[in-house]
């Protein structure tokens, strides 16, 4: 029997260009009402995702960061902040390409530092909880860095800030999380590990685990549990190595999924 369902959102639960479909909250309430607890797996920063599910926080568990943190019961149970001279390491790697702009990613907040006035609207767009400081290595000194994410001005990042930034931080885990973002972090920090901490605290073995993703971003979680499925629309490199599909998600894919655990 399945009780923990963990999800991606941007690419997978979430239709393009659009938010939490309408039906979700319902859905996941009648998942927690038959003992399966619904996970909301994100790069996004956990501000924002607990403003995005707060109908049900108390019926959820949280993966935000892409793993970087684990939110449960009111609560951060899990976290795996990137050291600050990786961090410092980073930033000045990324001074070398062009079109990529930093966010330090930390639990309750998002620091950037370009004036770039585009950056800056994507930045307030998509981060609940965002400030601009003058020095990021100096705000790297201070605070835990979850990871840095990388908007890519010149998009998609799997073809342009990926295979750049990745031969200079080979120690690093750098890696697309969207067409134009990327994501950077020590090696042993991915959404896989996040949710194997989640299911030994619930004590969930990997057969009552399934998960859904579509990016590269996805892959640990998705080897994790003992269900994963990838979208119609996933990344042609997700969909080589696991052959479950369910619709994209245009098409609803997530929520018909879901649909099926409660009939």
């Amino acid at each position: 029997m399945i009780k923990l369902i963990a999800s991606d959102l941007d690419g997978t639960l979430f239709p393009p260009h659009k938010g939490v479909p309408e039906e979700t909250f319902s859905i996941i309430e009648k998942l927690y009402e038959k003992g399966i607890i619904f996970v909301p797996a994100s790069g996004r920063q956990l501000p924002n995702l607990k403003k995005l599910f707060a109908p049900v926080l108390d019926k959820i568990a949280i993966i935000a960061e892409n793993g970087g943190t684990v939110w449960f019961n009111g609560q951060i149970i899990y976290s795996n902040p990137t050291p600050c001279a990786d961090v410092e390491r980073a930033l000045t790697a990324l001074k070398t390409g062009k079109g990529l702009y930093p966010l330090l990613s930390c639990s309750d907040c998002a620091y950037y530092e370009s004036e770039n006035p585009a950056f800056a609207e994507v930045v307030k767009r998509s981060y609940s909880s965002c400030k601009k400081v003058e020095n990021l290595c100096e705000t790297a000194q201070t605070a835990d860095v979850l990871k840095i994410s990388v908007w890519d001005e010149t998009p998609p990042s799997a073809t342009h800030g990926e295979p750049l930034l990745a031969p200079m931080l080979p120690d690093l885990r750098v890696i697309a999380s969207g067409y134009d973002w990327l994501d950077i972090s020590k090696k042993a920090a991915n959404k896989g590990l996040a949710l194997a901490h989640l299911m030994r605290e619930l004590n969930v073995k990997k057969d009552e685990c399934e998960a859904y993703g579509d990016h590269m971003n996805d892959y640990e979680m998705l080897c994790t549990c003992g269900k994963p499925f990838v979208t119609a629309n996933a990344f042609a490199g997700l969909k080589k190595t696991f052959k479950t599909e369910i619709p994209s998600n245009a098409d609803y894919g997530v929520i018909k999924r879901l649909k099926e655990h409660l009939q």
